[in-house]
This record gives C-alpha cells, structure tokens and sequence, in this order.
C-alpha cells in the first residue's frame, strides 16, 4: 500500500500530503487550482491533470475537499474517483461532510469492490503540518484496519467509531463542541476588553484552570491581536454548523447553543468574512 492518490491541497491537504510523503509514501495530487499544490509538487508528488489520472491505479486515494458538493463530484461524476480507482483500493474521505453522502459512497463503492472509509479530522491547519491530527473513522473495520499506517501518517489520535457514516457523526459532535468553547473565549475576550484586563495576561491565567481549552490557549490569543488568518474557514464552519443541525432535527434534537453561533458566524459572512479564520467571532462581540 504505497501509492496514493490525494485530491484536495488547500489548508489542510498540503500538510497532510507533505507528510504522507516524509512516510514514504508515493502521492499524486490533484486541486482544481494547481498553485495550491506547488508545495506538494516540490516535495516530490506527482500532479494529476483530472480526478480520474489521481485515482487511477492507486492503493489509496484521499479525499479532503471544501463542501458536500465537492464530495459528490469528485466520487461520482463522470471522471470521479469511483468510475477510475481500481478493484481493491480503498477510499477515504477526509472531508467533514453529510454522514449520508458518506454512506452513499460506502454503499456506491462496495458494488465496485472497492473499500470506502468516512474519516474527518479535527486539529486544524497546525495539526495537520505537526502531523498530529485526530481522525475519526467510520466503516468497516478490517478496512480502518488496513489503513492505519496511512492515519498514523498524518494523525495522532485515530479512533474507529463504527459502520460508515459515524465518523462524520463523530466529527459533527466535535464541531457542535467547538462552537460553544469558541464562542466562549470571544465572549471572554470581549469582556477583558471592556474592562480594561490586559487579554493576553488573562488568557494566560484563565488557560491553566477549569476553563482551558484548545480554543482559548490557540484562537484567544488569535483574538486578542486580531490576527484572522484561517486555520479553519468560517465558510467551513458553517456548512459543518448546518449539516450538524439537519442531523439533529432527523432525531427531534434540540441545539440551542449551535443554532445560535452559527447565526453569528452567518452574519459575519454576510458582511463578507467567510474566508477568515473561525477565531474571528471575536468581531461579531465588537458590534
């Protein structure tokens, strides 16, 4: 299992390409925008004209791409990856999208003899160059299995949760969770602001007791210097925002906290912040 194919090089994909490759790995890499993968080209991956030339003849072909969309084309347009990966290559999708569309593709996939896994990641753009990613796994396990030296690759922290679909759901409960222990930070933010709190000291302090969090110790001080460049887009997050409330409402649950910081991110798009940094809800609290 050494050739991959891996369609997608923005934020996240590039690193993680980049580090398959420091694995020995041999990698194709295909992006609709060619600039965006001169890293990995440079460090030794092949490019790919097309969908289809990245996944054909390859042991593993990855996928992590921006929205549902993307994902349904890139698997089963008429060059997708399912029409071109060979019988016995395995698929992963490391995009954070619909469960359903995860399981479509599990379901597309094993008609061809081909083994498909669903496995999001969360640690963001730092994660993913440090090559310490969490990885969420949805499929069959002798799969998960199979394709744990590839994970070991990129994350630290991989976890097999079950038949396809689950790892989506599992990264949907990840994204329900950062919303609030974001939104909480820039709440906090904004009050040390207000009341003339130096926020770096703050940060410093309250980051060592029972409110510390990955937010507050990586996008507080973010905050603080108003430093927006994204790690995770607010675009991004808000389609995982939205995909996490359609779920929900399936089994009559009620989100009141996501529901309510997805508005706030909605209107930070609105006025044209989509491809800032997630840690830039802060200007939402400076209205």
């Amino acid at each position: 299992m050494k050739k991959i194919g891996f369609v997608g090089t923005g934020v996240m994909g590039s690193s993680m390409v980049l580090n398959l490759i420091k694995h020995g790995y041999e990698l194709s890499v295909y992006n609709r925008t060619k600039s965006k993968a001169e890293a990995c080209i440079a460090a030794g991956a092949k490019w790919c004209d097309t969908v289809a030339e990245c996944a054909k003849d390859k042991d593993v072909v990855i996928t992590i791409v921006g929205f549902p969309k993307d994902v349904e084309e890139v698997y089963f347009g008429e060059n997708g990856i399912l029409n071109a990966a060979k019988k016995g290559a395995y698929v992963i999708d490391m995009t954070t999208t619909s469960p359903m569309l995860s399981e479509k593709i599990y379901k597309a996939a094993a008609e061809k003899g081909i083994y498909a896994l669903d496995a999001p990641v969360s640690g963001g753009d730092t994660g993913a160059r440090n090559g310490t990613l969490a990885i969420m796994v949805g499929g069959d396990k002798a799969a998960f299995d199979e394709c744990m030296p590839v994970f070991e690759a990129m994350g630290t922290n991989i976890r097999y949760e079950g038949k396809a679909g689950n790892g989506q759901h599992v990264k949907m409960a990840n994204q329900i969770a950062i919303a609030g222990a974001v939104s909480g930070v820039a709440e906090a933010v904004r009050y040390a602001m207000a009341m003339g709190v130096d926020v770096d000291t703050m940060l410093d302090t309250i980051s060592n007791g029972a409110a510390g969090s990955w937010q507050m110790s990586n996008n507080g001080p973010k905050m603080a210097k108003e430093d927006y460049a994204p790690g995770f887009y607010i675009k991004h997050f808000i389609k995982d925002m939205k995909i996490a409330i359609e779920c929900a409402e399936t089994k009559d649950v009620t989100l009141d906290v996501l529901k309510q910081v997805c508005d706030e991110y909605v209107q930070l798009e609105n006025d044209g912040k989509g491809d800032l940094g997630t840690q830039a809800i802060i200007e939402y609290y400076k209205k």
